[in-house]
């Protein structure tokens, strides 16, 4: 274990994280990747370095600004925190939002449907098929309609391995997110299969908005009775 400011970060990575608990970071060829539990309910932010350029992304500034700032760390060639994305409209995917972005001079990026609820306008509106940048590495955005209007996944694609997916709360270990409506639940799950499990392989590693990871293997096998099931 190593201490990032104040926060120890766990070099084994396993996919499970405890609030109040150490984070956890993975390292890739080129990226790293280091999740965090944080707020009352246990809300997961992925903060993602390139290894060349030194510059980072955070997924979901989700609560505790302070304890998001120090995975970067304080001295002088910490990691350069450009953008933060925001999965989804729910407020507890956002509470530090203002404050990281603000404290660290941060673009924000978000898709236009989800955008108004936030508490600062998103520099970056992202649609189905975007692109963002972390330093040299490039992730590619997912539209999942259902759990909000404009919930999208982000998703990179490892050169020296598998892909990486960060579905915010359209995708858990055991089922898609909670919906509001018959309609909204099928519109979920039809978009879970036809742009995830239908486009990308077993070993897509899953890292979503709450909890432990998983990947799209395990979870492939459910479907079927994830649609039975229903809402």
């Amino acid at each position: 274990m190593i201490a990032s400011a104040d926060v120890d970060v766990v070099e084994e990575y396993t996919g499970h994280v405890e609030p109040n608990g150490p984070a956890a970071r993975r390292g890739l060829a080129e990226l790293t990747i280091t999740k965090v539990s944080v707020g009352p309910m246990d809300n997961n932010a992925y903060l993602l370095v390139c290894r060349r350029s030194g510059d980072a992304l955070l997924i979901d500034a989700a609560n505790e600004p302070d304890r998001l700032s120090d995975l970067l760390g304080h001295s002088p060639d910490r990691p350069r925190l450009r953008t933060i994305v925001t999965t989804h409209q729910h407020a507890d995917h956002w509470q530090a939002l203002g404050a990281v972005a603000g404290a660290n001079g941060s673009n924000t990026a978000a898709h236009p449907l989800d955008a108004e609820p936030l508490p600062v306008p998103p520099d970056f509106l992202v649609e189905h098929g975007a692109t963002l940048t972390v330093g040299e590495s490039t992730l590619e955005i997912i539209h999942l309609r259902g759990h909000t209007p404009g919930s999208i996944a982000v998703l990179y694609r490892d050169p020296a391995g598998h892909p990486h997916l960060f579905t915010g709360d359209s995708l858990f270990p055991g089922g898609v997110g909670k919906t509001s409506s018959p309609e909204n639940f099928t519109s979920l799950l039809n978009d879970v299969q036809a742009r995830l499990f239908d486009v990308l392989p077993d070993d897509t590693w899953v890292y979503p908005g709450h909890g432990d990871d998983t990947t799209l293997g395990a979870e492939r096998p459910k479907l079927a009775e994830w649609r039975e099931r229903g809402w």
